[in-house]
């Protein structure tokens, strides 16, 4: 009998594992005695069914799916159960060891909100409960927001930000951005998107403190299978204002992905989004081509130094030879010389004619509080609200928002 009937009627049920065998997980136990005390209770495979159709199931926020590979030939089993549990509203966390990367692509797309490998990492059960709770308190904004129009033409601005040489600020600038155009406007504030694609080395959920998916990595595994729910799933919400596909929790081949992967991924986020931001790789990879063919702007930035200059020049002769639009590069100068330094405007105007690009964007010098809102995984605009850096950033939003507006009413 599930030990779910066996709780005192002082203690309310608010969660319940769903295993086989609880006793094969006995991390998970002492977990789940850590975060909820004696509201939970444990249910088999088929005792949950019936339980998910009973009354008592109504107080349940979540149940922790428990799976290990011997559990793989009840898949079937195991999807009726988190189909039924996410028609009663009720979250599931997906556990599991051993499993195959294909049943856990199935049952993730069937609806599991959250995936923590087991043996439990130490606290992490509690961080995805925390998040589960999180999503509860956003969920009708985010459902409002982007996804609340699933017919929405596939017409968002496409942003992207890639940095000609390391510490250039490309990721500053892009979060920052992506901050500044979520909330350029009180009122009807457009819908923004930021797109982490450094596989490797991405770090936009750093800057915005924000917990990176598993699912992230099943997405990008099977884009041919990825429907607007799985590209929900992939994203966080910061503050429900800015949504955020982070970058992969393990580091991976930057070839994992092909131009196909990132064009669907790309089409998906800009018929959601008003304004779709994505950071690049410092590096060019096959599908670099993609995402400036697919950009409105295609920012690099770089700084004024020899490493920075012969980069643009190589990156230049690279499009060229391949034909592909150079015209879309807005080259954006980190740490530009302030306006009373003469000699460094100097420079910057020798340097723009020694590569026969225009320097567009300055951004000046944000000092220690740019390098601290990152740590703190804070915007600019929060940390530092009149550092000079993320002025010149808002500057840039509005001006990009406003050129948006009228490009929108003179197709109107």
């Amino acid at each position: 009998m599930s030990s779910v009937q066996k709780q005192p009627e002082s203690s309310p049920i608010t969660a319940c594992t769903v295993s086989r065998d609880v006793q094969d997980f006995d991390l998970l136990i002492e977990d789940m005695e850590t975060a909820l005390g004696e509201a939970w209770g444990d249910l088999g495979f088929a005792e949950a069914l019936a339980f998910f159709n009973q009354p008592e199931a109504d107080g349940l926020e979540f149940v922790a799916l428990a799976i290990d590979a011997s559990d793989e030939d009840e898949i079937g089993l195991l999807s009726e159960i988190i189909t039924m549990a996410k028609a009663r509203g009720i979250k599931v966390i997906l556990i599991a060891e051993d499993v195959s990367p294909s049943s856990l692509h199935q049952l993730l797309r069937q609806g599991a909100d959250e995936f923590v490998p087991y043996p439990l990492p130490e606290n992490e059960l509690q961080a995805a409960i925390d998040r589960l709770q999180r999503t509860d308190i956003s969920a009708s904004a985010a459902a409002a927001a982007p996804f609340g129009n699933s017919s929405s033409p596939g017409d968002g601005v496409l942003l992207a930000v890639q940095s000609l040489a390391g510490g250039t600020g490309a990721t500053t600038l892009a979060v920052n951005l992506a901050w500044e155009l979520a909330t350029v406007t009180k009122n009807d504030a457009p819908r923004v998107c930021i797109l982490d694609l450094g596989l490797q080395t991405g770090s936009v959920a750093t800057y915005l403190d924000l917990p990176r998916k598993d699912v992230v990595y099943e997405m990008w595994a099977d884009t041919d299978s990825m429907d607007e729910d799985i590209f929900k799933q992939a994203l966080v919400s910061y503050e429900d204002k800015l949504w955020v596909l982070t970058a992969p929790t393990d580091i991976l081949p930057l070839d994992m992905i092909t131009p196909e992967d990132v064009q669907r991924v790309l089409d998906m986020a800009r018929a959601k989004f008003d304004y779709v931001v994505v950071d690049m790789p410092g590096t060019l990879v096959q599908w670099t081509e993609t995402v400036l063919h697919s950009a409105q702007i295609y920012f690099t930035t770089l700084e004024l130094d020899m490493r920075s200059a012969q980069n643009a020049l190589r990156l230049k002769r690279a499009l060229r030879s391949e034909d592909l639009p150079v015209e879309k590069l807005r080259y954006c100068l980190n740490r530009a010389p302030k306006f009373t330094d003469l000699n460094g405007k100097s420079r910057v105007k020798r340097m723009a004619e020694s590569l026969e690009i225009s320097i567009e964007v300055q951004l000046p010098d944000g000092g220690k509080p740019v390098m601290q809102a990152g740590d703190h995984g804070t915007p600019l605009a929060s940390a530092a609200g009149k550092n000079p850096l993320r002025k010149e950033i808002a500057k840039l939003a509005v001006s990009l928002h406003a050129l948006g507006q009228s490009d929108a009413d003179q197709a109107a």
